[in-house]
């Protein structure tokens, strides 16, 4: 086990790790939805990354990105239906989170239908439906009530892991258990969660015969559930745990012993909102930030944190898959290029 999860760096990996070639394969576009030209400092940007490296944005259908992805203005709907293919034309956006599978469930045909649209070396983070990840569940009008399949084993295989797989197949990057808020009842029965957990880890197959760049990710909402007892459930269950950016959670330097003790292995990190806007939350920072063309807030420390360690797990060769939404800082397209930038600048 290694103490520090930056070891002593090789002046390659200070400079990015391994470089690739400015070279990039584009799928088939759709002629109403075309892609805006790189310019050549992105692309170098781009060229400049570890192959390991992953940056994307949380979901994709944004008019405003005109002009940074888009050619030009389309329509929300246009850009749900046909825009993936042109945001995996983007040099630098090689992954990105499909945030709408936790609301509703994909079936493989939809999921095969996404995975057309992007090359061969693009990657999916994938979020589990919150009919098993959710703890509590509207009661039809009458508030909340416990969802009484919370991390079941069956449903997480149905519903989740098994249409992805036959869908996604090899592009899969991440599939993630975002664990919603836990009620104060559950949260004095840490315990009792962990061993739901841990059952419905090791009920799910292993992703690396389909899917060799794979990992599954927790991510939590609770504070109090970043211990040594998730690490060591995680880690008996070959997952990892997700970083996760959020006002609800502390900064990256004190989730930093979680991803210590689950060294080496995978970054997976989702960087969901400002952390310092936890206040008013999604909603109102929507109202803030749209159209979403511009770092509205930009926070330099949480980016050179997160920059920090990407390079770190890159420089060891593990797969990183770094997804951004536009409630971070204003604009997801343009805080992963500043990202990309902060890693290549790294003193």
């Amino acid at each position: 086990m290694q103490d520090s999860l930056f070891p002593e760096e090789t002046d390659a990996a200070k400079d990015g790790g391994v470089h690739r070639e400015a070279s990039f394969r584009k799928p088939r576009v759709r002629p109403d939805v075309a892609p805006h030209p790189a310019d050549a400092e992105v692309t170098a940007s781009a060229a400049t990354l570890a192959p390991e490296i992953r940056l994307g944005t949380s979901s994709w259908g944004f008019p405003g990105w005109a002009g940074l992805v888009w050619a030009e203005t389309y329509t929300t709907t246009q850009l749900a239906r046909q825009g993936l293919a042109a945001y995996a034309c983007h040099p630098l956006l090689r992954t990105v989170s499909l945030d709408r599978t936790f609301y509703k469930p994909l079936s493989t045909e939809e999921y095969a239908g996404l995975a057309a649209q992007v090359p061969e070396d693009f990657r999916f983070v994938v979020k589990a439906p919150s009919i098993v990840s959710d703890a509590m569940v509207r009661d039809h009008g009458h508030g909340m009530r416990r969802n009484t399949d919370f991390l079941d084993p069956d449903i997480a295989m149905r519903e989740f892991f098994q249409p992805a797989l036959e869908g996604l197949g090899s592009k899969i990057g991440a599939m993630v258990f975002q664990l919603s808020p836990l009620p104060p009842s559950m949260l004095s029965r840490i315990p009792e969660v962990l061993d739901k957990l841990t059952a419905m880890l090791a009920a799910l197959p292993p992703l690396h015969p389909i899917a060799p760049d794979g990992v599954v990710a927790v991510e939590v909402r609770n504070p109090e559930l970043v211990t040594p007892e998730l690490a060591d459930v995680l880690r008996n269950a070959g997952a990892t745990y997700c970083l996760g950016l959020h006002a609800k959670m502390p900064p990256i330097d004190a989730q930093l012993p979680m991803l210590r003790a689950l060294w080496p292995g995978p970054l997976v990190a989702r960087w969901n909102l400002h952390r310092l806007h936890g206040a008013y939350g999604y909603e109102t920072a929507k109202d803030l930030y749209e159209p979403f063309d511009r770092l509205v807030d930009p926070d330099p420390d949480t980016r050179d944190a997160l920059a920090r360690v990407i390079a770190a797990t890159a420089a060891a060769h593990h797969p990183v898959y770094v997804t951004i939404n536009n409630k971070a800082e204003g604009s997801a397209p343009l805080s992963v290029m500043a990202l990309a930038e902060a890693l290549h600048i790294r003193p």
